[in-house]
């Protein structure tokens, strides 16, 4: 087999690790065999992802001799829905897998909140693998445990923390990814070096065009990406205080989310991240906690990039101040009904500011749809 990058993730007993590197997913069978060598497996994955690597999936699971059965849900945002929750519990309950089986969750972010989810509940918690096939995933959502669905009120408020057994991150599958897909996730990719990693992001300033090649510096960045993510999960697995800190720019991101209708047609995940950053950093620089250049450059590097960076760049808008807030106040960072943002004080310097004043959002939001509307006149 291949000798990946290894990236632990220390939970004591609940420890794991990520594998990273190409060619994986034919390995994936005798990885887990070697894990587990008479699980069976339920492989929960979306249309788009079982066209492109079943096959490679279900070939290496069947040369390791391990049972498996496959379901399949429509791929985008809109699966992660109580309606196709149920379906995929139902699904598992039928392929009568037991707590020490394995479901598969085979795809990016949405089939690994969905299925990981379905894991954590399914005869009170199964054991699951992540085998993410996006970058958004890879960096991100397959790492830290946390599973769920949307709700009409918001994103991802239906869930739990439920820890994988393994994450395998075959790079090589991120090239089948369209353009826009991976230039999402790399808006993930960018988030760490924002938080706390100022190196970080002036090597994604030199190198940015070397990680959308593929290569070395591609496994570097989702490597760097990992364990920066895994350092904090093992701080704070269930987000009660440093984890806030992977949210920077979820706020506002999730809000626009919300107000496109999760239509990926409008607006991915890592879009509205991308947004929602440069935002972050503009409302910092409103509030003086950091320089008024700063934004610019974050929002230069997203750009160029490929990235979206302002609210105006989002298909058919996103509504008003007034609906913004409503969504922001669904986030989960709420507390009693205080405003909790990520802000930041500089590159790599960002901290979670607690009872933020609705009233400076609100106006700050009305300042950037009167900007958004002078452009789209």
């Amino acid at each position: 087999m291949s000798t990946p990058i290894t990236v632990p993730v220390v939970l004591g007993a609940r420890s794991y690790e990520i594998l990273i590197g190409p060619g994986l997913l034919p390995e994936a069978g005798a990885r887990i065999a070697a894990l587990a060598p008479q699980a069976r497996l339920a492989i929960v994955t979306d249309e788009n992802v079982a066209a492109l690597h079943l096959a490679t999936l279900t070939a290496s699971l069947d040369k390791a001799g391990l049972a498996h059965q496959t379901i399949v849900v429509k791929p985008g945002e809109a699966s992660k829905s109580y309606a196709t929750f149920a379906e995929v519990c139902d699904g598992l309950l039928a392929t009568r897998v037991e707590r020490g089986d394995f479901v598969i969750a085979f795809g990016g972010g949405v089939i690994g909140d969905l299925a990981g989810f379905a894991a954590a509940v399914i005869r009170r918690g199964m054991r699951f693998i992540q085998i993410p096939t996006s970058l958004l995933a890879q960096v991100d959502s397959s790492v830290g445990g946390k599973t769920g669905i949307n709700s009409r009120h918001g994103k991802n408020l239906v869930g739990a923390f439920h820890q994988p057994s393994l994450v395998l991150a075959d790079t090589s599958v991120l090239d089948t990814l369209s353009k826009r897909e991976f230039r999402a996730g790399y808006a993930e990719v960018a988030k760490y070096g924002l938080i706390n990693d100022a190196p970080f992001f002036l090597w994604l300033e030199r190198n940015w065009r070397d990680v959308m090649a593929g290569g070395k510096a591609r496994e570097e960045a989702i490597a760097v990406s990992c364990r920066s993510k895994a350092g904090i999960v093992a701080r704070d697995e269930t987000e009660t205080g440093e984890r806030a800190l992977l949210n920077l720019g979820h706020t506002f991101g999730h809000a626009l989310e919300a107000l496109t209708g999760y239509n990926s047609k409008r607006l991915v995940h890592g879009e509205g991240v991308s947004i929602g950053m440069v935002l972050a950093h503009e409302f910092s620089a409103r509030l003086g906690l950091c320089s008024q250049e700063m934004p610019s450059r974050v929002a230069g590097h997203l750009a160029e990039a490929g990235l979206p960076t302002r609210i105006d760049q989002v298909p058919g808008g996103v509504g008003t101040a007034a609906e913004l807030m409503n969504a922001i106040t669904q986030d989960k960072k709420v507390k009693r009904g205080k405003l909790t943002f990520i802000l930041t004080r500089g590159l790599g310097e960002s901290f979670i500011a607690n009872d933020v004043d609705p009233a400076a959002v609100t106006g700050f939001l009305e300042e950037k749809l009167a900007d958004a509307q002078k452009v789209g006149a």
